[in-house]
């Protein structure tokens, strides 16, 4: 299968990413199930039992903690395959063998094992794979060819149902819990923290972020053999700015790690190298040598999250897509840059509410707000991000509405000054878009 046809493959199937849950359809709808990626896997050989596994679910930070975990288990000489999602402009972004995202030829010869094999799944009861379906697999087949000794696997969404909990993850890693993909996972956090604790196996070790007391139980009920909680067992004990990123004080059950440079903005990536340590030493089942983690750390980099792009104006890229992204946006603004007039650039999908965005975002105080539509059947009317930027009192003539990504940017970049600062955010499809033509 040549490179072209496996994607168009891929492509027509069913993917919830872009379609998002149709409005109006209850989310237990369609009972949910791991019936087709079982099965599937089960045909493909089970490579996913072929090597060990690092689990992440959780609100925000999951794909920076897959990143810096991946560095951190490289440095520490293991061979390394990562999976994340959604990508930003290429699919092959989802699967990295050692930072190496897969090439076009391997990509197709894995899609193709995977389309040999759906035939017999389309006729049972399983019914037709998702378009996530098939890229889990593919990832965790490829994982197996190339001989990995760890995965570290990011979680589509939620936990329990996820495609990826095909895995048994040796380390099992929450990062936070917050009010996200409510049409998923409910609206609830306990409701949302036990879809995310369906990740935590029997006799793993479990990395837990998230510090709420109620809902601690939910998570130390699924009977991990160890775990390590945030703020007791790991966790920042200093954090600082640094020219380019943040110098952090780390601790671990294994020791002490300070003046750490994460060269990532935001204070939020020092909590995420904590974890991303924490989960590295639990898989381990050791320290890290001093080296490791600063060469690690080091070399680490997070595209869409608060990345610069351009200077000149300043240009950032952020996918903030929910309303907690979005305050740690607007305080890693406000923190880590200069005090100058500002350009939002903001694409939201349909699920998001504009005005509760924005407010996160701290928009109203922008110099000017270019809404667009991010490349998504799920993309939010900009006229309706418009309206709330106006109803939150920003005056109507410091707010445009350009309907396609790359032009928006492309105004945003006619009206700065040298000094002012391009914010393009809302969502990772924005983002992704955004980038295409800021960066190539």
């Amino acid at each position: 299968m040549r490179s072209d046809e496996a994607l168009a493959w891929l492509d027509s199937h069913v993917n919830l990413e872009t379609i998002g849950r149709p409005r109006g359809e209850d989310r237990r709808a369609t009972a949910p199930t791991l019936d087709r990626i079982q099965a599937l896997m089960e045909l493909l050989g089970s490579p996913q039992l072929s090597y060990p596994a690092i689990h992440l679910t959780g609100t925000n930070g999951k794909t920076s903690i897959v990143r810096m975990t991946s560095a951190l288990l490289m440095g520490a000489g293991l061979s390394v395959g990562s999976y994340t999602s959604p990508n930003l402009e290429r699919v092959n972004e989802r699967m990295a063998w050692n930072d190496e995202p897969i090439d076009d030829a391997a990509l197709a010869e894995v899609l193709g094992l995977v389309a040999n094999v759906e035939d017999h799944l389309a006729g049972g009861s399983e019914g037709r794979l998702s378009y996530f379906e098939i890229l889990t697999g593919a990832a965790l087949s490829w994982f197996a060819d190339v001989a990995i000794e760890v995965a570290v696997v990011e979680v589509g969404l939620g936990g329990t149902w996820d495609a990826t909990n095909v895995i048994d993850g040796k380390v099992a890693v929450i990062t936070n819990v917050s009010i996200d993909h409510v049409e998923y996972l409910g609206p609830t956090r306990e409701g949302i923290a036990k879809e995310k604790a369906g990740i935590i196996k029997p006799g793993a070790t479990l990395v837990l972020g998230e510090t709420d007391p109620d809902l601690a139980s939910i998570f130390l009920d699924r009977g991990a053999a160890e775990v390590v909680t945030r703020d007791v067992d790991f966790g920042v004990s200093k954090s600082r700015l640094a020219h380019g990123g943040r110098l952090v004080d780390l601790y671990t059950p294994g020791g002490r790690y300070d003046e750490v440079l994460v060269p990532l903005h935001g204070a939020h990536q020092a909590q995420n190298a904590a974890a991303a340590l924490a989960a590295a030493e639990a898989f381990l089942g050791k320290p890290l040598a001093r080296d490791v983690v600063d060469e690690a750390f080091g070399a680490v980099r997070s595209p869409g999250r608060l990345e610069v792009v351009g200077h000149a104006p300043l240009v950032l890229l952020d996918g903030a897509h929910n309303v907690v992204g979005a305050s740690s946006l607007r305080v890693a603004l406000a923190e880590e840059f200069v005090d100058a007039p500002r350009i939002f650039v903001v694409g939201l999908l349909r699920e998001k509410e504009p005005h509760e965005m924005l407010e996160a975002l701290g928009a109203a105080t922008a110099d000017h707000i270019v809404c667009c539509r991010p490349p998504s059947p799920r993309a939010l009317d900009p006229e309706l991000v418009a309206a709330a930027a106006r109803d939150l009192g920003v005056e109507p003539e410091r707010i445009e509405i350009v309907d396609l990504v790359a032009q928006a940017v492309a105004r945003a970049l006619a009206v700065a000054e040298p000094e002012d600062q391009v914010v393009v955010t809302g969502s990772l499809y924005t983002v992704g878009a955004a980038r295409a033509v800021l960066v190539h």
